[in-house]
């Protein structure tokens, strides 16, 4: 009895790892309210972004219209709600689309070494010479005002960061002696991934991928804002507070509207990059 005790006690500090600690849950629950908003307001509600009511210029919020309306008339509530859905739509879809080739070469080149990992390596550098924000304004000038190259720039300066990281500890755990255990008993690549070094890299590429959510987010925002990503009518926050600064002293609570669901987008996805318990 003894003996199973203690060897059954490790097993518990592993199980408290599994949750998120206050700062992670206060991240998620916010995340999720966010998208709640961007997602579930469509479907309760009949308003349009792109409707215009020129006799409802910059009103106030109100019963009819919580948010007021902006310098078309349009109403900012559903403009909100398009541009939140926007902007973590396309952060998290481009942080997968980085995520799943960072990773899966950054554990190929950790795993081989030799030339696999000095011709990932100079890949990576070479990109990494170029500056992301210049990468995404070489693609947005090719195709200005879509969807597909913000889409595109984001994912290729973000993978970058997975490569890196993964690689750099996929080649620390396999010199540990648990993988050379593995390897002496015969275990294949697929059992080594899955005991050994998915459950060290997942915390990490978790981590990385909120955070390049809100890279992608900021990125996004500051696109919009000098005029070189998306294009009017689309609802995107950053080219919103370009449309409503010149009416920052006539109504005020419009151009804070898109500043602070920036502000929320990123704090929430930081929060939720914090640390685990423990």
């Amino acid at each position: 009895m003894t003996q199973t005790a203690t060897l059954a006690a490790p097993a518990t500090p592993a199980a408290g790892r599994r949750w998120l600690s206050p700062r992670q849950r206060l991240g998620a629950a916010l995340l999720l309210a966010l998208a709640l908003f961007g997602l579930g307001l469509p479907l309760v509600t009949e308003l349009e972004p792109a409707r215009q009511n020129y006799s409802q210029i910059l009103a106030a919020p109100s019963l009819a219209e919580p948010l007021g309306t902006d310098h078309l008339g349009r109403s900012m509530l559903a403009r909100m709600s398009s541009a939140v859905q926007l902007s973590l739509g396309l952060s998290l879809l481009g942080v997968l689309t980085a995520a799943v080739p960072g990773v899966l070469l950054g554990v190929l080149a950790g795993w081989r070494g030799g030339w696999v990992d000095r011709t990932l390596g100079v890949l990576a550098d070479t990109l990494l010479a170029l500056p992301g924000l210049l990468l995404v304004l070489l693609l947005v000038a090719i195709a200005p005002g879509n969807f597909w190259t913000l889409y595109v720039g984001i994912a290729l300066v973000l993978w970058i960061e997975y490569f890196r990281v993964v690689r750099l500890t996929t080649r620390t755990l396999m010199a540990s002696p648990q993988i050379e255990a593995s390897h002496l008993l015969g275990f294949g690549p697929g059992y080594i991934l899955r005991r050994h070094l998915w459950p060290a890299l997942a915390p990490v590429v978790l981590t990385l991928g909120a955070f390049g959510a809100a890279t992608a987010i900021l990125a996004i925002a500051a696109l919009g804002f000098v005029s070189v990503g998306l294009r009017p009518p689309t609802a995107e926050l950053g080219l919103m507070m370009t449309e409503l600064l010149p009416y920052y002293h006539e109504a005020p609570w419009v151009l804070l509207q898109p500043i602070a669901a920036v502000f929320l987008l990123v704090l929430a996805l930081n929060l939720l990059a914090g640390g685990r318990k423990p």
